[in-house]
């Protein structure tokens, strides 16, 4: 049994600074369940003098413990430790189910076990990428030189406060930087658990320190510090916005952001089982209750088989049930917060003033003693300008709209604001290139929708979905500079 009493979990409350927990004089806030709405904990908010404190130890501590220097190997085991301590951990499972928007069952199946292979699949990273020699004179050697940026500030968001901490401590660390990682002051918990299990499996004290707080003044703060030489950042656009102004304001300093999406799935007539369809474009849109910035939230799909589609889709939505994250019963999340589904209502309601049906869902469960938990909600006749179209809602909102021919079809996917990711369905190998080439994405999914949890493969988006790349080699690479050497002997 997984289910656990959510007033017995043992809280790290507070930043973790050097090796320690600590507390500041910052103004308290209350962090809530997501799952009944009751508030669990209170933490000051680091201000920017704590925050002086977090990135000044991380500078040190990569003086003074050869983290930087030592051995990429050795770095590579440190790593290799701190992911085995993640999967063995029971307080860090709960953590982050009791927190967060995470079931426990899937917490256990998927974002530990993903949590720690991200973190393995770095730790490998760390002696596999090497600089490069150039010709030149017989007397002369030429070279470029990878070496860590020093300092990298990190902020993470709450849909996924594990996996996110994965993305920017493994490429990160394995690089030979530190870390002063932000993770939102929503999800603060398993994020000060997986730190103090670094330095339990060998990290030295200062290498990653956490610091809580707002994004206006914890996070705003950290990406202004000027030995803050890197930012990596996932969240909303209009936050990755300012990010990167202030980035260019205060130091000229690299960004990856990975920002919002409003992913279509593209789904043609020769698409294959209607009911296979229907359950691969549900988990599409209601993972998370919807939370993803890689929800796919647009159906678009040739008039031929939209009807049966629509149908089989709302009969799935109408059987999803509600539960709270620490019941290993449970199998659907709440949004994270009475915010969150304010926001999910209103644009429900603009999408509706504007022409839109629901033809499923459009409120939130009843009797869930709470906690924010929204029907899977099915949005149709709207139009390209509709706002439940345009707007990244992050809650389980799929608008359908539909197309005669394949330039149609296409037409419809794009979209002048984001380009994280898209599904495309159908059996035609020359369409899905076809498709996938017009698409702007990042990322193409054909026949599926989601990660595979292959990290060789990165992720990022195009326009205003971000710069730059998670995952993969790119993001380990991206986590280095580069020097050029040029030597007379």
């Amino acid at each position: 049994m997984l289910s656990f009493d959510p007033e017995k979990v043992s809280l790290p409350v507070g930043h973790y600074i050097d090796g320690q927990h600590t507390q500041t004089q910052g103004a308290p806030f209350a962090v809530k369940r997501p799952s009944d709405g009751k508030v669990f904990a209170t933490i000051n908010e680091a201000q920017p003098d704590d925050v002086d404190r977090a990135v000044n130890s991380a500078h040190q501590a990569l003086k003074t413990s050869g983290w930087s220097s030592c051995s990429p190997r050795e770095r590579g085991r440190v790593l290799r430790r701190w992911a085995d301590l993640i999967e063995q951990d029971s307080l860090l499972a709960q953590l982050e189910s009791l927190g967060s928007t995470r079931p426990i069952s899937d917490v256990v199946q998927h974002e530990i076990p993903f949590t720690a292979e991200a973190i393995r699949f770095y730790a490998e990273c760390a002696d596999k990428y090497s600089g490069d020699l150039f010709p030149t004179r017989e007397s002369s050697l030429g070279m470029l030189i990878p070496e860590p940026y020093g300092v990298i500030g990190a902020i993470t968001p709450w849909n996924f406060p594990l996996s996110m901490a994965s993305w920017k401590c493994g490429p990160a660390l394995a690089a030979g930087n530190a870390v002063v990682l932000k993770p939102s002051e929503l999800t603060p918990f398993s994020t000060v658990r997986m730190a103090e299990l670094a330095v339990q499996a060998g990290l030295p004290a200062g290498v990653l320190n956490i610091v809580q707080g707002s994004g206006a003044v914890t996070g705003s703060a950290l990406v202004k510090h000027p030995l803050v030489r890197k930012v990596s950042f996932t969240g909303s656009t209009l936050t990755g916005a300012r990010i990167m102004s202030d980035a260019a304001q205060f130091g000229m300093k690299p960004v990856t952001l990975e920002l919002g999406g409003k992913s279509p799935q593209l789904v043609f007539d020769d698409a294959g089982d209607i009911d296979q369809l229907a359950q691969r474009i549900l988990r599409g849109f209601t993972a998370n209750g919807g939370q993803a910035c890689v929800a796919g939230t647009r159906l678009i799909v040739q008039r031929g088989i939209a009807d049966p589609l629509v149908e089989r889709l709302a009969a799935l939505c109408r059987e999803v049930q509600p539960g709270v994250t620490w019941n290993d019963q449970s199998r659907y999340a709440p949004l994270i917060d009475e915010r969150q589904g304010n926001k999910v209502c209103s644009v429900i309601e603009a999408a509706k003033a504007q022409g839109a049906e629901v033809l499923v869902g459009g409120e939130r469960f009843a009797n869930t003693d709470g906690g924010w938990f929204w029907q899977p909600t099915l949005l149709s006749g709207v139009a390209q300008d509709n706002p439940a179209v345009q707007q990244e809602i992050f809650g389980p909102v799929l608008t359908v709209q539909t197309f005669d021919d394949e330039e149609q079809g296409l037409a419809l996917a794009a979209h002048e604001i984001y380009g994280l990711c898209a599904g495309v369905h159908t059996m035609s190998l020359p369409r899905a290139l076809r498709a996938m080439r017009a698409i702007e994405a990042g990322t193409v999914w054909i026949n599926r929708y989601g990660r595979s949890g292959d990290f060789i493969i990165p992720t990022g988006g195009f326009i205003g979905s971000g710069i730059g790349k998670d995952l993969g080699r790119q993001a380990f690479q991206a986590c280095q500079r580069q020097k050029s050497v040029l030597i007379d002997f």
